[in-house]
């Protein structure tokens, strides 16, 4: 399956993956960021928004570029292969991010885990890691790990793992023909999922516990604060004197994490240039 996803994603080469057969565009003029924190792309389903996503990247240069999990759905692609152009498009323009100096640096999650194989290892300029550690230019380090190790349900019951997994792919799908109608009638875009996330308390109490969990274990290691995804909700605030940050993803939310130049972090929410009249447009997202 990984050489399949390989394959899929350009021409390889043994020593990694060349981006020379990607499409000839490169950066629009945009704001430059210091740092990028992305994650939960999951490339191979029909939920990743990738075309927003390439919107997002072609607009936003940056000299750092992490990657922070669920970046393929190593999970779906098992189950029924999907690899859309614009997918293909994401795996080049991040190559392409890498070959043109941007530190590109690739920590895998659980949907993504058969990437875990080749920490310590490039390709094409993007660096695989097992975790990593940020340091803003204001001098804080921030600890960077996908975050499903503090998933109760990934670690001691996968078989659960996989049954929400297909109840979340089903949501999603919901989702898309909601949207659809939503569009027709001029509305914008809507989350079921988010929503559902908000509303059910066990899901608040879930959310609560992992976010603790993950701030902890990075205080426990000296770290001022932790960047994270898993569990698609962006967020950024203190728990108990450390700096939680999740990044959300880009099945749901269109979120990332950005580090601006002076240091200051900030959590971005993305619409694409198709649904703004030409012009994409980001707000912050609320905490």
């Amino acid at each position: 399956m990984m050489r399949a996803a390989f394959d899929a994603m350009g021409p390889w080469h043994g020593e990694g993956w060349s981006d020379d057969a990607g499409s000839p565009d490169d950066e629009l003029p945009g704001k430059r960021y210091r740092a990028i924190f992305i994650s939960d792309l999951h490339l191979g389903t029909p939920g990743c928004q990738a075309a927003a996503l390439l919107d997002f990247l072609k607009s936003h240069p940056s000299d750092y570029l992490y990657l922070v999990g669920d970046i393929v759905d190593g999970w779906q692609l098992r189950r029924r292969w999907y690899w859309p152009q614009t997918h293909n498009d994401v795996v080049q323009k991040l190559l392409r991010r890498a070959r043109k100096g941007c530190r590109v640096v690739y920590v895998p999650g659980n949907h993504d885990e058969f990437a875990r194989g080749f920490v310590g290892h490039q390709f094409g300029g993007i660096e695989v890691v097992e975790d990593a550690v940020h340091t803003t230019a204001q001098g804080q380090d921030l600890w960077v790990t996908h975050g499903d190790y503090f998933d109760g349900v990934i670690q001691c019951a996968k078989w659960l793992a996989y049954l929400g997994d297909n109840l979340y792919e089903f949501t999603l799908k919901l989702n898309r023909h909601l949207n659809s109608l939503r569009a027709r009638m001029g509305l914008p875009y809507w989350s079921l999922s988010a929503y559902l996330k908000q509303r059910v308390k066990q899901a608040l109490n879930y959310v609560t516990d992992f976010e603790v969990a993950v701030a902890s274990e990075a205080r426990r290691r000296g770290h001022h604060g932790v960047v994270c995804g898993h569990i698609h909700r962006a967020e950024m605030r203190e728990i108990n004197g450390t700096l939680y940050c999740n990044d959300g993803d880009w099945v749901e939310s269109r979120t990332a994490l950005v580090e601006h130049l002076d240091g200051r972090l900030e959590l971005l929410q993305w619409a694409p240039s198709h649904e703004t009249q030409g012009q994409g447009h980001k707000k912050q997202v609320s905490a």
